[in-house]
């Protein structure tokens, strides 16, 4: 019998140990073994994360074509969870991979923080990306805070299951404010109130410029503040017509600031400060008024 040692969080799987599956191409000779089991891909699972940009996927399938697939794939049970773009292209090609299996998740939203956590550690993923993902992770979190939260009110409508299942190691610390939000996706928190502005307002052929890298997270926002045909025209337009809208909605909101206000001197750092705090007082009032509205909904949930 063949061993893989696996990390704490992952059991040991052992494989059957027949002669070493031979390919075709540059991968032959390498000592993989084929997973005996059944894979099941859940498309919410697949999709939770973005794709690959074609050239990124034919980077990985020329590195697999040439040295096999070195990464095992991660299973919950016979659910693929991490590798699903390996396990399509070993699959494509006939090539040998293993897996590993994670008996600590106890819920979908266990595997959905666990991959969250693996992607917010990549180097390849995108500001936009790392933004969008510890927002995800807020938003689980929060939830299952709410929900102890309202079990612990009315035990009588508890299911007497656990709300806070383990993740990884260690409980799962929330996210609480938008610096942590910004520490975990390795963002400023200007660059998180940006990416939930574009979230909440942007059309979504802005949104795939934004992972296109065809415009700045400052100009997306920016943008994200016209009427929706106007940032579909400029999306569709390239990169140099989303410039030319960002400047245009940056010169209007310059323009319609009124001199009336008899405030500190523009540009002085009493001016620039009161901007600041004005801007994160607007911005803490509308998260607190999200979270009381999630509050409400999930407590209408638990008392349906």
């Amino acid at each position: 019998m063949v061993g893989l040692l696996l990390p704490k969080q992952i059991t040991w799987v052992r494989f059957p140990s027949p002669a070493p599956a031979q390919t075709e191409g540059p991968a032959r000779g390498l000592q993989h073994f084929r997973s005996p089991m059944n894979i099941t891909v859940l498309e919410e699972l697949k999709a939770y994360i973005d794709p690959l940009t074609p050239d990124e996927h034919r980077a990985l399938e020329r590195s697999i074509l040439a040295e096999g697939c070195r990464d095992a794939l991660v299973l919950w049970g016979d659910v693929l969870v991490d590798g699903h773009n390996r396990y399509g292209i070993c699959q494509k090609h006939g090539l040998p991979f293993q897996t590993v299996q994670n008996t600590r998740f106890q819920s979908l939203d266990d595997v959905h923080l666990w991959m969250i956590d693996q992607h917010l550690g990549r180097r390849s993923v995108s500001d936009f990306q790392r933004g969008v993902l510890a927002l995800r992770k807020r938003e689980i979190l929060a939830e299952r805070k709410a929900i102890a939260a309202a079990a612990a009110d009315n035990p009588a409508n508890s299911s007497g299951q656990p709300t806070e299942a383990m993740h990884g190691e260690e409980p799962t610390l929330a996210l609480k404010s938008r610096a942590d939000i910004a520490k975990a996706a390795r963002l400023s928190s200007s660059q998180v109130m940006q990416i939930e502005k574009i979230q909440k307002q942007a059309a979504p052929e802005l949104v795939a410029a934004v992972k296109a890298g065809a415009i700045s997270l400052n100009a997306a926002a920016a943008v994200a503040t016209l009427p929706v045909e106007e940032q579909k025209t400029a999306a569709l337009g390239g990169k140099d017509e989303l410039k030319q809208a960002a400047k245009r909605v940056r010169d209007t909101q310059r323009a319609s600031t009124p001199a009336a206000n008899q405030g500190p001197e523009p540009g002085s750092d009493d001016a620039s400060s009161v901007l600041r705090l004005q801007q994160q007082v607007a911005a803490l009032t509308e998260e607190n008024e999200q979270l009381r509205q999630q509050v409400a909904q999930l407590q209408a949930k638990l008392n349906a």
